[in-house]
């Protein structure tokens, strides 16, 4: 798709204050990608939002929506879903500071907002499911599928005390006081 599939003509809506125009494009952004969730280059990116004109600017207010695609943070498969993000930014003449887009000419370019917009939605550390149980730290079998082979976990020697007193319900759970005297 082109760059001008994003570019959105505002010369009549800057005219008048109020001035609203709905707008919606679909296309591709190219790869966004944060750690390893991704929006595929070839995912269609869907924008659909109401432009408002407003002293010093225009203000764009609605939703981004595309695609992406992962690895599950627990047991690894692959995974993906949707995004829906919503947005509520301002364009304004000379902008492209940390609050606003810039607004060149007669032209609103609704590009960076969407990539912007997709790489805030994407999870960071996915899951495929909340109960997904991982993989076994020690021999990396799907723990989903079953217990591993492994066994138990050897214990730990330097907390060997302290599993005497979890074994001893005569102790009180806790050790004499050491005094002076």
């Amino acid at each position: 798709m082109s760059a001008t599939r994003w570019q959105v003509p505002v010369t009549a809506l800057r005219r008048a204050v109020g001035a609203r125009q709905r707008e919606e494009r679909t296309g591709t952004l190219g790869e966004l990608r944060v750690v390893e969730t991704r929006v595929p280059a070839d995912a269609v990116t869907s924008v659909e939002v109401v432009l408002s004109a407003v002293v010093g600017g225009i203000e764009v207010v609605g939703t981004v929506g595309s695609t992406w695609r992962g690895v599950c943070r627990r047991c690894l498969r692959p995974i993906g879903g949707s995004i829906v993000a919503p947005v509520r930014e301002l364009y304004r003449p000379g902008g492209g500071d940390d609050d606003t887009y810039p607004l060149g000419g007669d032209q609103l370019d609704l590009e960076p907002l969407a990539r912007d917009a997709l790489l805030l939605g994407l999870p960071l550390a996915p899951l495929c499911r909340e109960d997904c149980r991982g993989l076994c730290p020690r021999c990396g079998a799907e723990l989903a599928d079953g217990p591993c082979a492994c066994g138990p976990e050897p214990a730990d020697a330097r907390w060997a005390a302290l599993d005497g007193l979890r074994s001893d319900p005569g102790a009180g759970g806790l050790p004499p006081p050491v005094g002076n005297g």
